[in-house]
């Protein structure tokens, strides 16, 4: 039964001109429509956007019914952490430069938006993962919807660490670091590492060593409901620096546990009703160009 949405939540950088511009546009013509507004009070601090409803950035998910993030994946990324926990669908318009997860472009979006005020959109459900660490010091367990990267903390040092897996030994690690993705996430860092794609209906996590010093640590694909115990080794070698797409999570020293499994709150995403996921893959990573549509460069 698709929702009725009364409530519309405006989420990014308001304040910058690349997305007031958008923004206004979506404000305007929801409001037309009797629709509230609402706008982060620090996203938007120069109230560019002055008919919306501008509460708290952590009050927005309790009282929106959507969420439309204007920007980047970036952008979305954030707000998908903040309104996971109360089920608040996201939509996301392009402003930023690749748009896997903002894949509405701003010349469609007002009609997009009519479509799903009207019950026509798809819903998808995106999984998130939940990390911690053993360090007591350390944050409480931060979400990701794409990522929980493990990564050197020194320049020039490799970082020495173990994985498991539903406390079965997988290997020992020497590298640059570890990437944890979800199906949403395998299309950003652990695809630019050599991680497979994995469609996001795929209830499936991938495990991709960063810059491995051996060629033969390879990306796993792993069932959603595995539990990753990821151990900083004694070795001599570099601290360990985690972020859950792109947020800190903490520092490791050698002996400190990251543990990483599949949270228990999900993303809901809603895409134009033609929305394609082969299309976007092939427009994003420009699949499908046969010889004879490159440039001739020779004389």
């Amino acid at each position: 039964m698709p929702r009725e949405f009364t409530t519309v939540a405006l989420w990014g950088r308001l304040g910058e001109h690349s997305v007031t511009e958008p923004a206004l546009q979506v404000l305007t013509h929801l409001r037309k429509r009797g629709i509230e507004v609402l706008a982060s009070v620090t996203a938007d601090p120069a109230r560019a956007l002055a008919a919306a409803t501008h509460v708290e950035e952590r009050e927005i998910a309790a009282n929106a019914d959507l969420v439309v993030a204007i920007g980047g994946d970036g952008t979305l990324l954030h707000a998908a952490r903040h309104v996971a926990a109360r089920d608040v669908p996201l939509v996301g318009i392009n402003r930023g430069r690749l748009g896997f997860l903002t894949d509405v472009s701003p010349e469609h979006m007002l009609e997009t938006l009519d479509a799903i005020l009207s019950g026509d959109y798809l819903a998808e459900r995106r999984l998130m993962l939940a990390a911690s660490l053993s360090d007591a010091r350390a944050n409480e367990a931060l979400f990701a919807l794409n990522d929980v990267v493990l990564q050197k903390g020194d320049t020039g040092r490799l970082v020495d660490f173990t994985t498991e897996v539903d406390q079965t030994y997988v290997n020992t690690h020497r590298g640059d670091g570890l990437i944890v993705a979800t199906p949403t996430g395998s299309t950003a860092y652990a695809l630019s590492c050599g991680g497979p794609i994995i469609q996001p209906n795929v209830d499936a996590l991938v495990m991709v060593p960063i810059c491995p010093h051996t060629l033969n640590d390879r990306p796993l694909v792993l069932p959603s409901t595995s539990t990753i115990r990821v151990t900083l080794d004694n070795a001599g070698g570099s601290p360990g620096h985690v972020v859950c797409d792109g947020e800190p999570l903490g520092r490791m020293a050698a002996g400190d546990t990251l543990t990483i499994s599949l949270a228990k709150r999900t993303v809901t995403l809603l895409h134009p009703r033609d929305y394609n996921y082969y299309e976007l893959l092939r427009s994003k990573l420009n699949w499908g160009r046969a010889s004879r549509d490159r440039p001739n460069t020779r004389g």
